[in-house]
């Protein structure tokens, strides 16, 4: 393959962008395409801010997710290349106070564990999602959560797993996360823009701001700070930033001719450790397997290693194709999008001479539930903690009205879980709502101490059931589990009124 050769096989790109773009409802893009040394394209497309009319540049910075998750995977395997860490001796060895739930789980549990997806941890989002606790009292947290899975039975994908990871990471090199990253990663590889916060990210000259599509119309929304999970998704890059990081994957960790990252760990990394779940799996990508810090799949017969990510108002996919030394990049700035995958696939179509596949009618089935190849919409490698919306006929069942079993007031309280922490129920004008981690629901009651809990976020509904004691006083408050069926339910206990 010669460049020439490469960019003519993208002639008509940009009109399929533009199209996706409106199809798929997107606010702005950024396309970048990468043989060996050579970037064959890095252009915006759309808007970073709509109100202004500012586009997209190959300098804006977005956020990209989960796809930091390849970093976190990537300083683990400096730590092995200098003798710190081993990829299978257990966390306790490194961290004497670590403790899961599971006691097979704290004796045994290893970074490799933690990096590829098995340690029986189901996701528990709401945990970290826009709480106030530091990353050690995260950490710490993790002892109160049940698994769902025996240890290294299933693939499971997992954030707070990527951010005890890192904070590992910052404890061996007595620093944190974001020192190691910047000095061993961002600093040699002259990624100079990218920064590790949205608070820092705003501060830049070019930026992307976040929305989301409501009624028909993108709607810009409040950036997420998810500093403390950093690990496992909170970087923010552009495009020239992103170029040298899949260059440096390509080369197999090399810099400038010298290794950063032995050839030995890359290898590690990029090698299949778990068979897992995938949205897109079928004929194009007939196998799915997770390495450390990328999912590992055959695409159209060529080796596809990869890794997307979401958060508020913000979409990324990272691929790169080892065998034919290609790497592409894409960055959104609309919330959930799909288009980073429809666009990077048609991209790897185009460059391989293959014929392109219709995408977006495939994840639009997927997303619809049309699809037999997949039950899941393509939100494997994201951090928003949603769930496929309720089915059609119940959404449009009217809630029936029950009388209240009892006085308002007596559900009002503070009722705490010691790994989700502290969650409010206070009555308001509107009715009773609940408060977590600074997120207001509201509730609405259907029956024997049982209320619907709108999660207007998500567009999820939660079933809150209260518990009483001995003298049918509310004592706990049971929740079921947001994203993974059949796990146990959450029950907070509710504190003494003062």
């Amino acid at each position: 393959m010669n460049t020439t050769y490469l960019h003519a096989r993208l002639d008509g790109l940009d009109h399929f962008v533009e199209e996706q773009l409106q199809q798929w409802k997107g606010v702005g893009l950024a396309v970048a395409v990468i043989h060996k040394d050579e970037v064959i394209l890095q252009k915006g497309y759309g808007y970073r801010d709509l109100e202004s009319k500012l586009e997209v540049t190959p300098n804006t910075l977005f956020a990209i997710g989960s796809s930091s998750k390849a970093f976190t995977a990537a300083t683990a395997a400096l730590l092995v290349d200098q003798d710190m860490l081993k990829w299978d001796t257990p966390v306790r060895t490194y961290l004497k106070d670590f403790k899961m739930f599971d006691p097979v789980a704290t004796e045994r549990l290893t970074i490799r564990d933690m990096l590829c997806h098995r340690s029986g941890l189901p996701r528990h989002e709401m945990v970290w999602y826009n709480s106030s606790r530091s990353r050690e009292e995260l950490v710490n947290a993790l002892q109160y959560l049940e698994p769902n899975e025996d240890f290294r039975n299933k693939w499971q994908y997992q954030n707070l797993m990527y951010m005890a990871a890192g904070y590992l990471v910052g404890q061996l090199k007595g620093t944190s996360w974001e020192n190691v990253v910047q000095e061993s990663l961002f600093n040699p590889l002259g990624m100079n823009s990218s920064v590790f916060s949205v608070d820092e990210m705003q501060l830049q000259p070019d930026f992307a701001l976040p929305y989301m599509e409501k009624d028909g119309q993108n709607i810009r929304i409040p950036f997420r700070k998810i500093d403390a999970v950093g690990p496992a998704g909170s970087i923010n890059s552009n495009l020239v930033d992103m170029i040298a990081w899949v260059q440096f994957q390509l080369k197999q960790g090399q810099l400038d001719g010298k290794q950063l990252i032995s050839k030995e760990q890359m290898a590690t990394l990029h090698r299949p450790q778990m068979p897992c779940d995938s949205p897109f799996q079928g004929t194009e990508l007939p196998v799915s397997t997770y390495g450390l810090g990328w999912f590992i799949e055959p695409y159209r017969g060529h080796a596809m290693i990869h890794h997307g990510g979401a958060i508020d108002g913000f979409a990324s996919q990272v691929a790169f194709l080892p065998e034919e030394q290609i790497g592409v990049v894409v960055l959104s700035n609309t919330n959930g999008s799909i288009v980073p995958y429809t666009t990077a696939f048609n991209i790897i179509d185009r460059l391989l001479g293959l014929e392109a596949v219709d995408w977006s009618s495939k994840l639009t089935k997927l997303i619809t539930g049309e699809s037999t190849e997949s039950e899941e919409v393509a939100a494997t490698s994201l951090e928003n903690p949603t769930t496929p919306e309720t089915p059609a006929e119940e959404k449009t069942e009217e809630p029936q009205v029950h009388p209240h079993d009892r006085p308002v007031t007596a559900y009002v309280g503070t009722f705490t879980h010691p790994g989700y922490g502290e969650l409010t129920i206070q009555q308001t004008n509107e009715g009773l709502q609940t408060i977590l981690n600074a997120i207001e629901m509201p509730m609405e009651y259907t029956g024997k101490d049982t209320f619907a809990v709108e999660l207007v976020l998500f567009g999820l509904k939660l079933t809150f059931t209260f518990k009483t004691d001995e003298h049918d006083s509310i004592n706990a408050l049971s929740i079921p589990f947001l994203l993974e069926p059949g796990t146990t339910p959450i029950e907070f206990k509710k504190s003494p009124s003062v």
